[in-house]
């Protein structure tokens, strides 16, 4: 039995055949799901796809052909964003839906094709009950939302609003020491082909992403799918201590200058901070290095990183005021050279609460109860949100593991999440 296979069969085993209705059908998704599953198979039972490589490029020619099958009119621009387009009965602003299918290394097979896949079975379902949308509606595959290629993601919303610049793509190296002008060649494209991928935002009305929550919320509270209310900005930076080396044995305490102590002090400090601005507010430490790094020597240099995250910008802001301060009071108690410098800033984003309330009145027709959540990781619909109306829509992670072969969501969540995310885009289907 292939990975592909035992996937098909873990996923429909036990699956209620009464959830597919209303030309949703719960089988087909668990059958893209698998055939996705093949791409970069991993011997664990997950899967390699990185941003412009072969494997994502191939997903990509896999759901296209299935979007052809539907009728969809498939374009595919110069960052290597896929779009399938069903025109309305009307003409005007199309609504839009879909995510990624690039992974991170040995990811999780939910994590992006579910997003895709459902965004398309909305489109099955409409040709299979006769169903005519009034506005056109369009399937999208984002490129590169992981960034693990190179260090830096979203990079196919970025380029459709116009916000990848020249400057931007220059900078970016891949681990084998490639440009990203040379990997988008491979791909089959050219950095001004990119750059000119700008899609004018004013011809679409709204941006829908399906996405697994990635989190235990929704599994601890017994619910399919829940409503995101916000995504979270992070602010990344750059944290060094600097004291002085010396021997361990002969330097005494009271006449040392260690940066292991001074950042010491500043990581225990701030695991106690965001509670104090917001209840959504996180902050971690995730890397750390020590200079010279040996055993019978004073550190003399550490370098750490901070990542810093809420939905809520002033507060996070805030926030990373609160942690330079901590990190600079840990250098004067120990004398130790404290420098912090912002690497990457980001807008969070706020849901429009008529779009809560509207994808809450689909969750509700399907018996569940409509919970709120809060997303910490970024996605595409941050990036469209900032330009045009957007929302998103959670479906269960079992464990809430992810980015690991172990991400697991149930088929009934998977469809359930279909059902509501077809009722939220055909209730915008009929608003003016």
């Amino acid at each position: 039995m292939t990975a592909s296979e035992t996937l098909f069969t873990k996923l429909t085993a036990g699956y209620d055949q009464s959830l597919s209705r209303g030309g949703v059908d719960g089988r087909r998704v668990a059958e893209r799901l698998s055939e996705l599953s093949k791409i970069g198979a991993s011997l664990e039972g997950g899967v390699t796809r990185p941003g412009f490589s072969s494997e994502e490029k191939q997903a990509k020619q896999v759901v296209k052909s299935w979007m052809e099958q539907s009728g969809l009119r498939v374009i595919e621009d110069g960052a290597g964003n896929v779009i399938g387009r069903l025109e309305g009965t009307e003409n005007g602003k199309a609504i839009m839906s879909g995510s990624h299918v690039d992974s991170v290394p040995n990811g999780g097979n939910f994590d992006g094709p579910l997003g895709v896949i459902a965004a398309l079975e909305v489109v099955e379902a409409w040709k299979e009950t006769g169903y005519l949308p009034r506005k056109p509606y369009e399937v999208v595959i984002f490129s590169d939302e992981e960034g693990t290629r190179f260090g830096s993601g979203l990079t196919g919303s970025h380029a459709m609003v116009g916000q990848l610049t020249e400057q931007e793509t220059e900078l970016k190296i891949d681990k084998d020491g490639k440009s990203f002008e040379t990997v988008i060649e491979e791909y089959g494209s050219s950095l001004s082909a990119v750059w000119h991928a700008k899609r004018k935002m004013s011809d679409i009305e709204l941006f829908v992403e399906l996405h697994i929550e990635q989190g235990k919320i929704l599994e601890k509270n017994d619910l399919s799918v829940g409503v995101v209310k916000g995504i979270a900005g992070p602010v990344w930076m750059n944290v060094t201590f600097e004291g002085e080396a010396g021997h361990a044995g002969n330097t005494p305490m009271n006449d040392r200058r260690d940066s292991m102590v001074a950042a010491s002090h500043f990581i225990h400090s701030v695991s106690s901070l965001p509670s104090r601005f917001s209840e959504t507010a996180v902050a971690t430490i995730g890397k750390l290095n020590v200079f010279p790094n040996g055993i019978n020597v004073i550190p003399q240099k550490v370098e750490l990183t901070v990542d810093i995250r809420d939905v809520h910008e002033d507060k996070r802001d805030a926030l990373v005021e609160a942690i330079i301060e901590a990190a600079e009071q840990s250098g004067v108690a120990h004398n130790v050279d404290v420098t912090c410098q912002k690497t990457l800033t980001v807008q969070p984003l706020l849901i429009n609460e008529e779009l809560l309330s509207d994808m809450k009145e689909s969750i509700t027709k399907f018996g569940i109860e409509p919970m709120e959540l809060i997303s910490g990781a970024g996605h595409d619909a941050m990036v469209l949100g900032r330009e045009i109306p957007s929302a998103m829509l959670f479906v269960q992670s079992k464990k809430g593991i992810s980015h690991n072969p172990e991400e697991w969501t149930d088929l009934s969540d998977c469809v359930n999440g279909v059902q509501v995310l077809k009722d939220f885009i055909e209730q915008q289907m009929v608003r003016s």
